[in-house]
């Protein structure tokens, strides 16, 4: 691995026009892909396997050109102080509206209000139901602005109205702080390397691979059906890992500088050895991504395999790219230790004998190593208490801010018919195999009327055949109460009963009912995939690493970081703590991915660090140094570099903290603590503690494993050889060897 790596960072630096040419071809390709490209929406939300879905999908071979997961409006009207809206005045400008959303021609039915018992006890408040024959993603820009126009003309009657459902839906903004995220990253790698040059590589690259990622996401979002999100947190992702791959290498190619080598054999000495951690760190955050797709959502595999990709073109870029750059950067990028005449008044390398933080800061963990590490579990164990209160939901209008006419809408309907007729719940009764169609409707209706929580239920109604029919139940609680699931699960316990006295077959469905589908669904596929990913990982690291207990140790502190942000998760959105100043207008449940996603992604980039630092004190330790001052030996080269590649991750995604979108919100926050929590806690503390703790054992590995692993040589030793050979007589004029400091 290391020797293919370094002749590939060799050639790279060589032919640095055509890997240039090659890059930039691919991004202006992938650009004009998606500027053609239409623009993405809302993906489509189907879960294979549950009942919700399977309701879903009767309903559209029952009911065809019904639009049964058509988009849905809930326009709400309400009278000005003293009046009702049965008032013969408001009651012409609320049925005028109806006519207006008739009008529409992808709208499938409008309802009456004064038909249908839409109105409130006290006749102040009335909803009509708008229903399309399209999803949302396929909602046409004039259909919303014709609901929106309709509104505003019954609001100039005097009336307030408001819009919910998702026929709103639009495309999550990020904001300005996503900005402040990459000027963040910008400032620490030029403290970093004391170099604009040096720093400018790493944001470069990355930003050319988050561009060719988002971009190829841009252009098939429609043909994949991928969705806004999807690119949104392909962007996070790449643009995190990818500066943090291209700070290790450019940070290891100085430090072969600063050793004496040439360009061009820094170059390839960097791309062998920081390469290779690149490569394998790369592969477990892969792994952790794609893996998502065992939950069996589709959504949510579409969202880790985009940002897989997205991944695998930041470690090209870095094994390619990077290596090029640095060659049209020649003498402008300084050995490690040096800086550049305008940040550190042209100090040359190796001018100050004092060791670094990263070294005193190990020398004091490896002498009190127990100390170290009973502070940093219990400190992790206090930050994940709040998760033993985990929640979980998916967001509904009720999670949206209170200046969008969603919420206000929702509000209103909670306010004058009660918190559950936000989230009805539609049964769908299968008579096709019973011999009295009309009294198995009938049977249902009456079970569910007896049920406690029930504050309506609908007369049933039957499909143009009369097999199958629609009953819907408007629970007494909010869409994400204990009631409500209750409330679904007793529906469908009676339901058994039904089916042998009736022959018809009762399913429930809706969104509050694929809501609480999917939260089981998560919940029983997180296991099996952190056995997956944990496993597959766990194998990688032992031949990375050549031990047991290294990789074991590992993901112990990953599960302790995951707990640990998941507990600030918890703490934020759904206790409220610091929802100010964080921007957190609604607290409630947690996202119900959210659990099984940072599993996913913490892990893919806490295996990052661990790779990258724990590396470096294997190669010491196999040049023949003593385990603890490998540890030493390890920070005093990678500390520096990880903390920055920290700091970066999580500036770029605490960026994303800004983001209109609830979800993206909460998985910026999420991803920024757990990065927090794993660099500067789990890899900075508990790792050389453990390893101190541990000695010799640390990387014992029972000999017949030994025999039947391949030998990827992560720690460059198959290079030794080549630090003693001098450039090529044809090589680059920049790598003929120079003066360390020129």
């Amino acid at each position: 691995m290391a020797t293919f790596l370094y002749k590939l960072g060799r050639t790279a630096f060589r032919r640095r026009h055509l890997v240039a040419l090659i890059w930039v071809a691919l991004l202006a390709l992938a650009g004009i892909g998606a500027a053609t490209a239409p623009p993405a929406g809302s993906t489509s939300f189907a879960i294979p396997g549950t009942e919700a879905q399977r309701a879903f999908d009767l309903l559209e071979q029952r009911f065809p050109g019904a639009g049964a997961d058509g988009a849905t409006a809930r326009v709400v009207f309400r009278a000005p102080d003293g009046e009702k809206v049965t008032d013969a005045g408001r009651k012409a400008a609320v049925q005028k509206t109806l006519k207006e959303l008739s009008a529409s021609p992808e709208v499938a039915s409008v309802t009456d209000p004064y038909t249908t018992g839409a109105v409130s006890k006290d006749g102040t408040i009335a909803y009509t139901s708008v229903r399309y024959q399209v999803p949302g993603i396929q909602l046409e820009d004039s259909s919303r602005t014709a609901l929106q126009d309709a509104a505003q003309d019954a609001r100039e009657t005097g009336l307030t109205v408001e819009i919910g459902g998702d026929a709103l839906s639009t495309v999550p903004e990020t904001g300005a702080t996503e900005v402040i995220g990459v000027v963040i990253a910008a400032v620490v790698l030029v403290v970093t390397f004391g170099s604009l040059v040096a720093a400018g590589l790493p944001l470069v690259t990355a930003l050319i691979g988050v561009g060719i990622g988002v971009s190829t996401v841009t252009a098939l979002a429609e043909a994949l059906d991928l969705g806004s999100t999807t690119s949104i947190l392909a962007s996070m992702i790449g643009l995190a890992v990818g500066i943090d791959y291209a700070l290790f290498i450019v940070s290891r190619y100085r430090a072969e500088l600063a050793e004496g080598a040439s360009r061009e054999e820094a170059a390839g000495r960097a791309v062998g050895t920081a390469g290779s951690a690149v490569v394998f760190a790369g592969l477990t955050v892969v792994i952790a991504l794609v893996g998502l797709a065992v939950v069996n959502i589709p959504m949510l595999t579409k969202m880790g395999v985009a940002a897989a990709g997205t991944v695998v073109v930041a470690v090209l870029i870095a094994l390619t790219m990077i290596p090029a750059l640095l060659g049209y950067a020649g003498r402008r990028v300084k050995p490690a230790g040096a800086k550049s005449r305008l940040l550190g008044g042209g100090r040359a390398a190796g001018s100050s004998d004092r060791p670094n933080l990263g070294t005193r800061w190990a020398r004091f963990v490896v002498r009190r190593p127990v100390v170290v590490l009973l502070l940093g579990v219990v400190g992790l164990g206090a930050a994940a208490l709040p998760s033993a209160s985990l929640e979980l939901g998916l967001p509904d209008d009720g999670s949206q801010p209170v200046s969008t006419t969603q919420r206000r809408a929702y509000d209103l309907l909670s306010e004058g018919f009660g918190p559950g007729f936000n989230g009805p719940l539609m049964v769908v009764v299968d008579a096709a195999d019973s011999s009295r169609p009309a009294a198995a409707f009938s049977a249902v209706r009456d079970t569910i009327t007896s049920l406690p929580d029930v504050v309506s239920v609908s007369p049933a109604q039957p499909n143009k055949a009369g097999d199958t029919a629609m009953i819907t139940v408007v629970p007494g609680s909010k869409p994400s109460s204990a009631k409500t699931e209750q409330l679904v699960h007793a529906i469908r316990d009676a339901s058994a009963g039904i089916t042998p006295k009736t022959g018809a077959t009762v399913l429930v469905t809706g969104s509050t009912a694929m809501n609480i589908d999917v939260s089981q669904k998560l919940d029983d596929a997180l296991l099996p995939y952190l056995a997956l990913v944990v496993g597959l990982a766990f194998l990688l690291l032992i031949v990375v690493f050549r031990s047991v207990l290294v990789p074991l140790k590992a993901a112990l502190g990953f599960l302790l970081s995951v707990l640990a942000a998941l507990g600030a998760v918890v703490a934020v959105f759904q206790w409220g703590w610091l929802s100010g100043p964080l921007g957190v207008e609604q607290t409630g449940p947690v996202m119900s991915m959210m659990p099984i996603f940072m599993v996913g992604v913490v892990f893919g980039l806490a295996m990052d660090y661990e790779v990258f630092l724990v590396t470096r004190m294997r190669e010491a330790h196999v040049h023949g140094e003593e385990p603890r001052r490998a540890v030493v030996t390890g920070f005093r080269h990678g500390a520096r570099v990880v903390t920055a590649a920290a700091v970066i991750m999580i500036a770029v995604f605490s960026g994303f903290v800004g983001s209109g979108d609830s979800m993206i919100k909460m998985i910026g926050f999420g991803l920024a603590v757990a990065v927090l929590f794993d660099a500067f806690v789990v890899r900075m503390a508990l790792v050389p503690a453990v390893l101190a703790l541990l000695g010799r054992r640390a990387w014992w590995l029972p000999a017949w494993l030994e025999r039947i692993l391949p030998d990827v040589d992560v720690e460059g030793e198959g290079l030794r050889t080549a630090q003693q050979r001098r450039p090529d007589p044809d090589a680059d004029p920049d790598g003929k060897r120079e003066l360390v400091g020129a």
